[in-house]
Order: C-alpha cells, then structure tokens, then sequence
C-alpha cells in the first residue's frame, strides 16, 4: 500500500485526461506533480509533524499546494537536523527509509513552490 499525491492545474476538471496509471487511477499527463510512497513511512511524518499535510490535507482543510510550503519546510528542516533519531523510525521490513523519504518531502515541497495555486490530490 502507498500514498499517491498529486498537484493537479486548476483548469484540469474541465479537460479530458490522457492515460490510466494501472492502478485505476486518473492521470493527466500535464498535472502539475504525480509521486507515491510507502505507508511505511507515516510514522516517520508524524514524528516529523507533518503527516496529516502528507497523508490527510483534507482533514485540516488544506487543498492548494501553497498551503504546503510552511509545514512541508519545518518538517522536512526538523527531519534533516535530526537524521539519527529519523532514521531509527525505518521500518524493519526496510520498505521505507528516511534517506529516500527526505528526498521526496523535498521534490513534493518544490513541486509546492513552483505550483502553489495547484490543487492537492491524496489517494490512500
């Protein structure tokens, strides 16, 4: 199981979208972002505070990435000044690691940067 976020255009409702991505999931090839991860990691994020921004926007009313930008950078800057205490947080079945998690906080909070009137999609 895994989390897929996505940072779709605001226009995207109104336009057909181009492919299936195979897990039944609606993809349009000029949405703005489109990345996934382990649930395994979840624990990570809220030891980091910033599960719910991950995994539940919805549930604390965000729905445009700018929205994002604050949480996603004090998550991610408590993460990368603490790595040891992070990285015990790795899942022993090893499907999730904080050296592959920071990175994706990173690209996702880019994507946040570059397109903050998007609109935020979460599929659990």
């Amino acid at each position: 199981m895994s989390l897929d976020v996505t940072l779709i255009r605001p226009d995207r409702a109104t336009e057909p979208c181009m492919y299936c991505d195979g897990t039944g999931r609606t993809v349009c090839e000029d949405d703005y972002f489109s990345a996934n991860i382990t649930h395994n990691l979840g624990n990570m994020a809220g030891e980091a505070g910033i599960y719910q921004h991950l995994w539940r926007p919805e549930e604390i009313g965000i729905t445009k990435a700018g929205e994002l930008i604050e949480p996603l950078t004090k998550g991610l800057a408590l993460m990368r000044l603490n790595p040891k205490h992070f990285e015990k947080l790795n899942p022993s079945n090893g499907w999730g690691r904080y050296e592959d998690f920071v990175p994706w906080i990173q690209e996702y909070l880019d994507a946040c940067i570059e397109n903050p009137d998007a609109e935020i999609a979460v599929s659990r």
